[in-house]
């Protein structure tokens, strides 16, 4: 059974230690800004982490959408406007705001 991301192996704790001391699990989930497998049984359940962990977790993952997004846009066939142009536009579109 696979329980890492990336390299990183997660750490394994039984689930009687949610039951037993919450406050300690709290604590150790706020502390290590990683996931954690709960284990029933010995047998992998679930993986827990705290509120800013997971937050951290979708904006990465977000963001990996979004750059992945980009690539497909970069090597499709979709023409790309040249760089040069686009500045140049966004030059005078701030020079007739400025005469407004």
């Amino acid at each position: 059974m696979n329980t890492s991301i990336g390299v990183k192996a997660l750490t394994a704790k039984p689930s009687s230690l949610i039951r037993s001391d919450y406050n300690a699990f709290s604590t150790m989930c706020h502390a290590g800004k990683e996931p954690i497998l709960i284990t029933r049984n010995g047998e992998s359940d679930l993986v827990v982490m705290s509120h800013e962990t997971y937050n951290d977790l979708i904006d990465r993952l977000r963001l990996t959408a979004e750059l992945i997004e980009a690539d497909r846009e970069l090597y499709s066939d979709v023409s790309t406007i040249p760089a040069e142009t686009v500045f140049s536009e966004l030059r005078e579109m701030l020079h007739e705001q400025a005469q407004d």
